[in-house]
This record gives C-alpha cells, sequence and structure tokens, in this order.
C-alpha cells in the first residue's frame, strides 16, 4: 500500500510487515517473526547496493537478527560463505586463497527471546581484487539442515574488492 512518502509491505494474507520509507532509509523485511539486517562496512545491503572496498583491508560485517514474536527462537546457527559468481551458472566456492574471515564464518545463536536481537560482528578480508558475493545461511544447531528460508530475508551481498590508490599507481 502507497502511504505518500512511505510503503507498507503485506503478506498474502494481508498483514502488515514493515514500513519503508521511499529513501530507502532502512532495507528491512519481516518474514514469519524475524528481521535480518546485514552491514558490510557500515552499509546496509539489499539487493542493489554493491560495497566497494580495499584488498589487504579489514571489512566490518555486521548481520543482525531480530525476534518479534511472542516465543525465543533458537538454537541455530549462522554460517556465512563467500563465492565469486562467473555469470554461467557457476559459482566458485574455493575463495580460502582470496577471502578470509577475522574470526568464524559459523556463528552459533543459543536463543533470541521476544523483540530481543542477536548481532554478529566480524569482518573480512580480501586477499585479490575481484567480485565476491556472500551467500548467509542459518542452520539448525549442531546440524547441516537449514532452516527455511520464508522464516528471513537475506539478501544477497555483493562485494567489489579493489586495490588501493597507492598500489593501483605502482
Amino acid at each position: 500500500r502507497n502511504l505518500g512518502e512511505n510503503f507498507v509491505l503485506v503478506d498474502n494474507d494481508g498483514q502488515e510487515i514493515s514500513e519503508v520509507s521511499k529513501a530507502g532509509a532502512k532495507h528491512n523485511v519481516k518474514l514469519s517473526s524475524c528481521f535480518t539486517d546485514i552491514l558490510v562496512d557500515g552499509k546496509l545491503c539489499d539487493c542493489d547496493v554493491v560495497v566497494d572496498c580495499k584488498v589487504g583491508d579489514p571489512v566490518p560485517l555486521q548481520v543482525k537478527l531480530t525476534n518479534w514474536s511472542k516465543h525465543s527462537v533458537g538454537p541455530f546457527a549462522l554460517t556465512m560463505t563467500p563465492y565469486q559468481d562467473y555469470q554461467n551458472g557457476v559459482h566458485n566456492y574455493e575463495l580460502q586463497d582470496a577471502i578470509t574471515f577475522v574470526g568464524s564464518n559459523t556463528f552459533y545463536i543459543d536463543c533470541v527471546k521476544p523483540t530481543k536481537d542477536y548481532v554478529y560482528f566480524g569482518a573480512l578480508l580480501f586477499l585479490y581484487t575481484g567480485d565476491f558475493y556472500l551467500n548467509i545461511k542459518f542452520h539448525e544447531d549442531n546440524c547441516s539442515k537449514e532452516l527455511p528460508l520464508s522464516w528471513f530475508c537475506l539478501p544477497s551481498v555483493h562485494i567489489r574488492a579493489m586495490e588501493s590508490a597507492a598500489e593501483a599507481k605502482l
């Protein structure tokens, strides 16, 4: 529904999901009972955002999960996997020589209480230039079974690692 400067997003049952400003101040869509916000280098990621970073500089990464249900959710795990998309249906996940996580790429979340949130803070370090994507998934704790995608609205995270200006001149 259009409310002048804002839009109200509704689900298939007509239930209000979220209100979003035309200016796009915040991309935050509620599916089921959880909101997920992903920030890379302080920039909120959505499907239209490409975050630029410099090779060799740690890039701050934040994933915030907010529980808006009346019940606690968890336990589950959050896993982040970087990949390159060759735009021909092939994804390269063998990037251990190109990207490293400062810390771990999997985090265990015991419980998120109603109206509370869990925030992961970490960093990525890109060792080579290129366009990279970050695949973020939630799993049941202690197993690889993925939770339903409809529980979370996870945007595609696109990061472009570039040479620093000093290195480009050499």
